[in-house]
C-alpha cells in the first residue's frame, strides 16, 4: 500500500486571546494521497482554515500553540526549521488564500510577485520565468496575460485576484495543493475551468489537494473524501459517496438538508439552530449537543464521542466514520 503524501496526526492548535484560550482545533487526523482530493467542510469558525495555516507555520507563534505532527512526504513539517519550511512552501505546498486582497502585495505588480516565487525555487532566468508566469495567468483564465504582469493587485476585479493568487500556488508544480475557498469569487464558467486545471495536475504529477470550501455542489464534483469539521473536531469522514448520500452525524445532515432543493416549491430553507461554539468555550461533551434536535443519546451532553466507524462504510476500502452515538434520527 502506497504512503499518503500527507499525514496529519493529533493537530492541536491552541490561541491566546483576550478572553482566554482558544481551543480551536482539536485532535485533528487525516491523510491525503497522492492525487486524492480530500474536501473539508464545515461552518465558518469550524477550525478549517486555521489548521492548514498551521502545517505551514504561518500563525504568529506569540498567539498560536501547535502540537501534533503533519508529515509530508514523511517529513514533519511542525518540527521543520524556518528555511526549511520556506523551501517546501511552493514545490512542497501550494497554498491558495481564501481573501486574494490581503494575501496579495498592493505594491508589487502581479507579475513581480509571481517571477519571485518561480525563481526562488528553480535556477530560472527572469525573462524565462515572466514567460512562465504569462502562461500561468493564460491557464487560469486571466485575459490579457502579458498586461496583466505590469498591473497592481487593486487594479484588478475581486475574480481577476483570485486566479492571480491560483496561479501563485501552481507555479512551482506543488506535490500537495491546499485550496481555501479557491472558487468562491469566480462565476462558473472560470470556476469550471480552474477545476479542470487542477484535476489536470493531479493527473500530471500526482498532486493531493485538500480543498476547504462551502460549496457541496463542487465537493460532490471534485471530492475523493469528505472531513466534517465543526468546533474544531472532525466530526465525520469518509468518502465522497459515503458521506453525502449516507450522512451519520446530525450535524451533516443539517448541512445537507439547508441545501435549496430545487425540484421542491421554493419553500423556505431548513436552518440549523442555533450558533457555533465560541472556542473559549466549547461544551464538555459532544461539541454539537447545544444544537442537536435528536439528542438521541444522554451521554453526549458530558462525553465527546470518539471517531467510529458507521454502518457498512466501506466504500473504496475506505471507512465511514462519524463521532456520534446518535445515528438516528435526521437534522432536516
Amino acid at each position: 500500500m502506497t504512503a499518503p503524501l500527507l499525514e496529519v496526526e493529533d493537530l492541536r492548535v491552541r490561541l491566546r486571546t483576550p478572553r482566554g484560550p482558544a481551543a480551536v482545533v482539536n485532535g485533528l487526523s487525516y491523510t491525503v494521497g497522492r492525487g486524492e482530493t480530500v474536501a473539508v467542510v464545515g461552518e465558518s469558525g469550524s477550525g478549517k482554515s486555521v489548521s492548514v495555516l498551521a502545517l505551514l507555520g504561518l500563525l504568529p507563534e506569540r498567539v498560536a500553540t501547535v502540537t501534533g505532527s503533519a508529515r509530508l512526504d514523511g517529513e514533519d513539517l511542525l518540527t521543520m526549521s524556518p528555511e526549511r519550511l520556506r523551501q517546501v512552501r511552493g514545490p512542497g505546498v501550494g497554498m491558495v488564500f481564501q481573501d486574494p486582497m490581503t494575501s496579495l502585495n498592493p505594491v508589487l505588480t502581479v507579475g513581480r510577485q509571481l517571477v519571485e516565487g518561480i525563481r526562488a525555487h528553480g535556477e530560472v532566468s527572469k525573462a524565462a520565468a515572466r514567460e512562465r508566469a504569462a502562461g500561468l495567468l493564460a491557464e487560469v483564465g486571466l485575459p490579457d496575460p502579458q498586461g496583466a504582469l505590469d498591473r497592481y493587485p487593486h487594479e484588478l476585479s475581486g475574480g481577476m485576484r483570485q486566479r492571480v493568487v491560483i496561479a501563485i500556488a501552481l507555479a512551482n508544480s506543488p506535490a500537495l495543493l491546499i485550496a481555501d475557498e479557491a472558487t468562491t469569487a469566480l462565476d462558473v464558467t472560470v470556476q469550471a475551468q480552474i477545476l479542470d486545471l487542477v484535476e489536470s495536475l493531479q493527473a500530471d504529477h500526482g498532486t493531493g489537494v485538500i480543498w476547504i470550501t462551502h460549496d457541496l455542489g463542487v465537493v460532490a464534483g471534485i471530492a475523493d473524501r469528505v472531513l466534517v469539521m465543526y468546533g474544531g473536531r472532525c466530526v465525520e469522514d469518509g468518502t465522497v459517496d459515503d458521506v453525502l448520500e449516507r450522512p451519520a452525524h446530525p450535524y451533516t445532515r443539517g448541512l445537507l438538508g439547508a441545501l435549496p432543493d430545487l425540484a421542491g416549491d421554493g419553500g423556505d430553507l431548513a436552518t440549523i439552530p442555533g450558533t457555533p461554539p465560541a472556542p473559549t468555550d466549547l461544551p464538555g461533551g459532544c461539541v454539537f449537543w447545544p444544537r442537536c434536535p435528536v439528542r438521541g443519546d444522554a451521554r453526549c451532553e458530558t462525553e465527546q464521542p470518539p471517531l467510529q466507524v458507521v454502518g457498512a462504510g466501506l466504500s473504496k476500502g475506505l471507512p465511514h466514520r462519524a463521532a456520534t452515538w446518535c445515528t438516528e434520527g435526521s437534522a432536516r
